[in-house]
């Protein structure tokens, strides 16, 4: 079984928590029993995020070997430049080495069909933002927003949106299918 969630902001990817007070965890919109999920998205991250009851199928999914492209929608401060996107594509170097060459292009404006998040990603009339699709085949921590850092755009707001050939397509957050 595969399953297609829409991870919402502040959520995290496990189905317990022992901090206190407890987080949000997953078990609080997957009932599956027998399902876990194939890679992670951070806690401060959005958008989709498959779970399965296949180990092989998740290895398939998550083991850099594989190199599963997945595409994110990427919210930035600042005004990104050709410059910066032709850094994104090339591979940039982080502390843990150089990155392999992403997909980068601006968007126009925010994704359409895009959820307003909770809670709301500070504004600041003196600093413009901007959004951009990233699309990867690695899965390092936190690589986007270390990407987009080390090009001068830090993150403001990050969503997954495709996975391979799965995609969020109208999952609203905290909403999942059968794929």
């Amino acid at each position: 079984m595969l399953i297609a969630f829409n991870k919402p902001y502040g959520v995290l990817c496990q189905f317990t928590d022992r901090s206190t007070p407890p987080r949000p965890t997953l078990a609080a919109y997957i009932d599956r029993p027998g399902v876990y999920p194939a890679g992670r998205l951070d806690f401060d991250s959005e958008g989709l995020l498959l779970l399965t009851d296949d180990g092989a199928l998740a290895h398939r999914l998550t083991d850099p070997r594989h190199k599963q492209e997945k595409t994110y929608w990427v919210q930035v401060e600042g005004a990104p430049d050709e410059a910066a996107l032709q850094q994104l594509r090339r591979g940039v170097q982080l502390n843990d080495g150089p990155t392999l060459p992403a997909k980068a292009r601006l968007l126009d404006a925010a994704p359409p069909g895009l959820w307003p998040r909770d809670p709301p990603v500070r504004f600041r009339k003196s600093v413009p933002d901007a959004w951009l699709e990233l699309s990867i085949r690695e899965g390092r921590n936190r690589q986007v927003r270390r990407m987009t850092a080390a090009v001068g755009l830090p993150t403001l707001r990050l969503i997954r949106a495709r996975m391979g050939t799965c995609a969020l397509d109208g999952l609203a957050p905290g909403q999942w299918r059968v794929v």
